[in-house]
């Protein structure tokens, strides 16, 4: 008896120490409240009503890349699709961001001199690639999109502190990525941004922030450019080519083969989803050329690949004639080299849909105030 007594004490303070825990502690046995985070400031998220609700925006300023100071002039869409240029002295790169990702069009000496590719710059040089990260040290859709700034500000603290900027009194919010100046007047307009990524001191940007005033002019610009971006080159990736070889090219009029293995060598581990090689070839005859030709394809999961392509040209249809009625020696070689693709040929149709999809959305006619009027 004395044990079963002993047992069922022992099971009721057990009980009162488990309530009193889930009490909090507080021996009155009132419940405490749970306690509810703070929203964002009204202020902040009036901010990114202002940036969703217009035409795009507009920025210009300055950045350092390559420790050498260049002039940044980009309009953004709402979405964060963008169109621009970079500017340092007769240099120059075109810039054109769409469905989250940057690229860049400029000539050898920017590629050597500003994008630190100093191994292959013509290998970039010229067409549309995939901007590097050093170039412009952020994503621009990510940092300068309006309605990426506008998600940005809805993690904005309670206490804010201020500066002015240009005279106007102004928020300062700080993220990972940036640092937005957004007027403290209603409807709190967005002034600059100051980049505040890990290179930002390699890359230190500080722009000037304004709405943009013609949405046309920058769709008629953007627009081009993203349909000019299949074939993009992506610096990102690197090849291992192998032996090159001909197919089918003695004494054919209709054209020659080139085929080149290669093996992705960097980044290392799995290849990235999406990936793709791209093949580019020449043909010279004692340093004539002959022609060229390209392809590309994705890359697998094993990372090798082979990648052929086929010159046409009317060059090696002339030369392959000569040489059939004028029997002699007649070399031909050919150079090759692989690089990444950024964009193939089919992606381009589904790019153009996002940019005509939002053109649409941006320049529809706004509905007339409904009303009557009388007339005196």
């Amino acid at each position: 008896m004395i044990a079963g007594g002993a047992a069922a004490i022992a099971v009721v303070v057990c009980t009162v120490i488990v309530a009193v825990l889930a009490g909090g502690g507080d021996p009155s046995g009132k419940r405490g409240e749970p306690t509810v985070p703070a929203g964002p400031p009204a202020w902040s998220l009036a901010a990114g009503q202002w940036l969703t609700s217009g035409k795009g925006m507009r920025y210009d300023g300055t950045m350092t890349l390559g420790g050498k100071p260049v002039q940044a002039h980009l309009r953004v869409t709402p979405s964060g699709s963008a169109s621009g240029a970079l500017t340092a002295g007769v240099l120059k790169a075109d810039v054109v961001a769409v469905d989250g990702v940057t690229y860049i069009k400029a000539g050898t000496a920017f590629w050597r001199d500003y994008a630190g590719e100093t191994r292959h710059p013509d290998y970039y040089a010229g067409r549309w690639s995939k901007a590097p990260a050093s170039v412009p040290g952020f994503d621009v859709p990510d940092v300068l999109g309006p309605k990426s700034i506008a998600r940005l500000l809805t993690k904005t603290p309670a206490k804010t502190p201020t500066e002015n900027v240009g005279g106007v009194p102004a928020y300062k919010v700080r993220t990972p990525v940036a640092e937005y100046l957004v007027a403290k007047a209603a409807p709190h307009r967005l002034l600059s941004v100051h980049s505040t990524a890990q290179n930002a001191k390699q890359n230190a940007a500080r722009f000037a922030a304004a709405p943009v005033i013609a949405p046309a002019t920058l769709f008629a610009e953007l627009r081009p450019r993203v349909a000019a971006l299949g074939g993009a080159a992506d610096p990102s990736l690197a090849f291992r080519p192998g032996t090159l070889t001909f197919h089918n090219c003695d004494q054919n009029t209709n054209g020659c083969t080139v085929s080149v293995p290669a093996t992705l060598t960097s980044p290392q581990g799995a290849a990235p989803s999406g990936a793709r090689a791209a093949l580019r070839a020449s043909i010279t005859s004692r340093g004539a050329p002959l022609g060229s030709c390209t392809a590309s394809g994705p890359v697998p999961a094993d990372r090798a690949l082979v990648l052929r392509c086929t010159v046409t040209s009317r060059l090696w249809r002339r030369w392959v004639r000569a040489a059939l009625d004028n029997p002699g020696s007649y070399p031909y070689s050919a150079t090759a080299h692989v690089i990444g693709e950024a964009v193939g040929a089919g992606d381009v149709p589904k790019l153009l849909s996002l940019v005509d999809r939002e053109r649409r959305a941006v320049l529809r006619p706004q509905p007339k105030p409904s009303g009557t009027s009388r007339t005196p």
